[in-house]
């Protein structure tokens, strides 16, 4: 028989005797089993057969089988005995077959009326591949293939079965017996099943099925067993039955499927809700807590305070806040990718809690990155202001000590009285001394004033220990004042006396009226010389360096004026020692003396070279700060417009329009890779920023960039990769589970980028709807249409951001005829696992579905409501409609 499992053919009979239908042992088997299966169909008509031959001659008992296996009424049968009776019975019966579509070759009433075994067996073979095997579809396979593969996945799971045929795979039982155990394990247990008993399984396996699955005995387990070959005919005739059989648990197996696809959708999707919540709630507590630290503007008022928040400042942005960016970038990821599954799985959007949209975590990003940026500023300016603070007080504190120290013994000396019982030339040198200290203490006005100015800063900056110099500044400003009190009482006092007093040394006045101006100028020499000072630029340094080398153009004048006064004093020693003088050297106009003089300008013209020396260190430092602006500049003049060049390759792989999605995510793929590599040109770039701002480098005219410019630059670029790797994944996954084609998806594309003008990837709505238009939408300005038009909006903007972006758009565009599950397709799956009741029981969940997924269901299941419902009973319809965002659970 060439192909006796398609089509219905029946060959001759020598075809017949080829393909072994003759074959006395294989007639015994087909005898036994066609009889069983006819009988097994008889009986619901209450008769039976017992011989094959003979019982079908009258035509009666094969229009009855072929009614009971059809369903249908064939004529009304002749009731006569004669054989022209019988021969039209038979023959109304071959016609019934015929308008099945069933060819039959060499088959004749007569044959059948005469009892002809082999044709009658061919003519029930016929019978048995149309009614019970050419229905039978697998993968649309043959009748036959589509039976052998069933059978095969039925029993793969088991040991020691392997169905490759319908004679030889089933002759030690274990395959029959595998088939009862996989619909009703109930029945028997296979574990205790040994291939080396072959005989106790067939009969175990036949036993069974006939007394719990009403399936007849149709072969021969003894018969089985010991041909060599077994009729394949008989086998296939036995194993439809149980596929027959457990048709309806196939059915149920199927329903399962079904529900186990969507509920495992649903459950992977509430995962990423819940994950997207914790991703969420963690990345908003950390903001917020270190939000109000970077709007902290509060510190100890001191250098050492401020640098330990600098140092705290760079610790945050080198360890602290990158795997924050990721987070936040984990997070937009994990939200367009659940978006995309929802709308996949026909879900209705995720809407996630309230202040917890990707909106909320941009807008709470934005203000941390605000506040971040005003206490950077915040620090470097504290820093500035605390240095110029240090400066100020280590400066009042010199000026203050000077001052001290002139003024010291000074209050005794007014308060003196020594010109009462002078001479007249003492009272004259008095007097002449008096007016010299005058002329000091006019001098050292400058200097007070200087240094109450210099108070008055400190108090204006909020200098830290202000009751220290504000104390010393009222204690010097009171003695001040004091002095000059008590200098009008002594000069006053002088000027009454001045009528006894008329010569006067004037060596000794010129010495004094020079050297005090001398010493002035020796003492803010000084003072010049060693004053501290900071500067932060070139200019700064080099305007201290001319100011010095102006100063040193001074000194030969200093040193002629120096011997001069030196001079005076050589010539009133001669002058005292040739005229013998009394008390002639002593000057009574100051207490100035020569070598003091002498000892200051020596000490001036040492200061100077140091000077020199401290200028110098000072322009090596700002040359070097020179070479670090160099430096950042150099490194970030590349950094930088790598940077723009990344966006640039970014922003038109985003274009889509760059070959198949595979490539373009290939692309993006390296370009990710490529950002990691070139991470440790950030790192050194951020380790050059640190020399700088260590070195009190604010300002640099060698680049545009910012350190904070290009870190904003490599968090966009990252950002926006991986925004766009998962763009690409996300449109990969709706062109495979769409099934369209990169043709379609590239025209999709076009139409896309031809509305978005601005290429920011993403349409406005009005962009959107002149896009729908030019694709075929019938869109009018009426309001039919803009209810349409809002119902599309709004299936592509669930979160009403006012943008519609690419995937949504991909999404739409290919959703509308594609078949996916729906909320009734679920209910018909449940109704199957429930029998076609109304309502379903727990049990029945437990039995037909994984443990998991019918606790899932259990748990959000409410009570079925409505009469005659059992304990227990649970509303699948609603947990349906639930799925698919129709009702709540």
């Amino acid at each position: 028989m060439s192909e006796p499992y398609g089509d219905g053919y029946m060959e001759p009979e020598e075809e017949w005797e080829r393909e072994g239908l003759l074959d006395p042992a294989w007639e015994k088997q087909q005898r036994k089993t066609f009889t069983a299966w006819c009988n097994s169909h008889l009986r619901k008509a209450g008769t039976q057969i017992e011989n094959i031959e003979e019982d079908f001659r009258n035509g009666l008992k094969l229009m009855l089988l072929l009614e009971v296996i059809s369903g249908e009424t064939l004529p009304r049968p002749d009731k006569g005995k004669m054989r022209f009776h019988k021969i039209a019975n038979v023959n109304k019966a071959l016609d019934f077959i015929a308008s099945k579509g069933v060819k039959l070759v060499s088959i004749g009433a007569e044959e059948i009326v005469d009892g002809n075994v082999k044709m009658t067996l061919g003519l029930i073979w016929t019978i048995i591949l149309r009614f019970a095997i050419q229905d039978i579809s697998v993968e649309e396979m043959t009748a036959k293939e589509g039976l052998l593969l069933w059978c095969q996945r039925k029993t793969a799971p088991y040991r020691n079965v392997n169905v490759q045929n319908f004679h030889l795979s089933w002759k030690d039982g274990l395959a029959f017996c595998a088939l009862i155990h996989r619909h009703r394990p109930d029945l028997l247990d296979y574990s205790k099943l040994s291939k080396e008993s072959p005989l106790e399984n067939l009969n175990l396996a036949f036993d069974v099925a006939e007394k719990h699955l009403n399936i007849p005995k149709m072969l021969d387990s003894d018969d089985l067993n010991s041909t060599a070959m077994p009729d394949e005919r008989a086998v296939m005739t036995y194993i439809s039955s149980y596929y027959h059989t457990f048709s309806g648990a196939q059915q149920a197996e199927t329903a399962s499927n079904r529900i186990c696809k969507v509920l495992k959708v649903n459950q992977e999707n509430e995962r990423l809700m819940d994950e997207y919540e914790r991703l969420v709630s963690d990345l908003l507590d950390w903001i917020n807590k270190t939000t109000p630290w970077l709007e902290n503007r509060t510190a100890d008022n001191t250098l050492n305070g401020v640098q330990k928040k600098l140092e705290e400042f760079r610790n945050y942005r080198r360890v602290g806040k990158p795997p924050r960016v990721e987070e936040k970038a984990k997070l937009e990821t994990n939200f367009n990718t659940l978006q995309t599954k929802l709308r996949l799985s026909n879900r209705p959007a995720y809407l996630p809690s309230e202040g917890k949209m990707v909106s909320d975590i941009a807008n709470t990003w934005k203000i941390l990155e605000t506040a971040e940026k005003g206490f950077e500023e915040w620090l470097l300016s504290e820093m500035m202001r605390l240095e110029r603070l240090d400066h100020l007080a280590q400066k009042f504190k010199h000026k203050a000590d000077n001052h001290e120290d002139w003024t010291e013994g000074k209050e005794e000396m007014l308060e003196r009285e020594d010109f009462r019982n002078c001479r007249l030339n003492e009272v004259k040198a008095l007097k002449k001394k008096h007016e010299a200290f005058e002329s000091d203490l006019a001098a050292h006005q400058d200097r007070v004033e200087q240094i109450a100015a210099i108070a008055q800063e400190l108090n204006a900056l909020d200098y830290h220990d202000l009751a220290t110099i504000n104390t010393r500044c009222q204690n010097i400003c009171k003695q001040w004042d004091k002095l000059g009190t008590l200098t009008q009482k002594r000069s006053y006092a002088l000027k009454e006396a001045e009528t006894v007093l008329e010569k006067i040394d004037q060596l000794h006045l010129e010495f004094a009226k020079r050297a005090a101006p001398f010493n002035n100028w020796l003492d803010g020499a000084r003072e010049d010389l060693v004053d501290m000072f900071i500067v932060h630029t070139m200019d700064e340094i080099q305007g201290l360096i001319d100011a010095h080398e102006q100063f040193k153009q001074t000194l030969g004048d200093a040193d002629r004026e120096h011997q001069s006064i030196v001079g005076l004093t050589e010539e009133v020693e001669n002058i005292a020692s040739k005229y013998q003088v009394p008390g002639g050297i002593d000057n009574p106009y100051t207490a100035l003396t020569t070598v003091e003089l002498t000892e200051k300008w020596l000490e001036v013209k040492e200061l100077v070279p140091k000077r020199d020396q401290v200028l110098e260190t000072e322009l090596l430092r700002q040359q070097s700060n020179e070479r670090l602006r160099c430096k950042f500049a150099e490194k970030a003049n590349v950094v930088g417009p790598w940077i723009e060049g990344q966006m640039d390759c970014v922003a038109a792989l985003g274009m889509g329009m760059q070959g198949v999605l595979e490539d373009q995510l290939n692309k993006l793929q390296q370009l990710e890779q490529a950002v990691e590599q070139y991470q440790p040109h950030m790192d050194e770039l951020e380790k050059c920023h640190q020399e700088v701002q260590e070195s009190m480098i604010f300002e640099n005219t060698y680049t545009q960039y910012t350190m904070e410019t290009l870190r904003v630059g490599w968090e966009q670029l990252l950002t926006a990769i991986h925004r766009n790797i998962n763009e690409v994944e996300n449109q990969i996954l709706t062109r495979d589970s769409k099934g369209i084609t990169q043709e379609q998806l590239n025209e999709c594309r076009s139409s896309f980028n031809h509305f978005d003008k601005d290429r920011s990837g993403r349409l406005q709505p009005e962009e959107f709807k002149s896009c729908l238009v030019s694709l075929g939408f019938n869109i009018r300005n009426d309001k039919q249409s803009d209810a349409e038009f809002k119902r599309i909006l709004n299936s592509v903007d669930p979160n009403n951001t006012g943008y519609v972006h690419f995937d949504a758009f991909l999404d739409f565009m290919t959703r509308e005829n594609t078949d996916r599950d729906t909320a009734e397709q679920i209910i018909d799956s449940f109704r199957i696992l429930a029998g076609d009741k109304p309502y379903i029981l727990a049990d029945e969940l437990r039995r037909e579905l994984p443990p998991d997924q019918a606790e899932y269901c259990i748990q959000r299941m409410t009570p079925h409501i409505g009469t005659g419902a059992e304990p227990g009973a649970l509303d699948y319809m609603s947990f349906s409609t639930a799925l698919y965002g129709e009702s709540d659970l």
